[in-house]
């Protein structure tokens, strides 16, 4: 299925706490080391750009990030297993980044596990540039794996 074939009822909107458990069905689907419900309701709390992918109203991704100053910081994309491949997350990344342009951003920013090929496939064919190895970020299943920090000029 192409992304153009989501339909006329795939829409962005901002997070809601009612998306919440959906959202945490979809990190435990697609990640071994999800969020914590409590750290996405402090996103939304402190009034981080927290967005949702919905199919009618189903909440097939979702997506955080903060934005200070001149630079912005993607903290979180997922996207259920299920809609993987469609173009979903790359159309979410793109909003994200439109965002933090409107409001001032000039350069975005963030990291992605090594491991995760997908992920640093799409960032590199968005443009981001790697800058940097931060060592043990994330936890793994046999201890802890570096995150590779990339960088796009917006």
């Amino acid at each position: 299925m192409k992304a153009a074939a989501l339909g006329p009822d795939f829409a962005f909107r901002p997070m809601r706490e009612p998306d919440l458990d959906a959202i945490m069905q979809s990190e435990a689907a697609a990640c071994d080391f999800p969020w914590e419900e409590e750290v996405f309701r402090e996103c939304l709390r402190v009034g981080y750009n927290c967005w949702v992918a919905d199919l009618g109203r189903l909440v097939v991704a979702h997506a955080v990030m903060s934005i200070g100053a001149d630079e912005c910081h993607v903290l979180n994309i997922c996207v259920h297993p299920q809609w993987q491949g469609l173009g979903v997350g790359r159309r979410l990344l793109r909003r994200l980044l439109a965002q933090a342009r409107e409001r001032g951003a000039d350069t975005a920013f963030l990291e992605v596990r090594v491991s995760n090929q997908l992920a640093r496939r799409l960032y590199a064919a968005e443009g981001f540039c790697e800058i940097g190895t931060r060592r043990g970020y994330y936890p793994a299943r046999n201890g802890r794996e570096d995150a590779v920090v990339l960088a796009l000029a917006l």
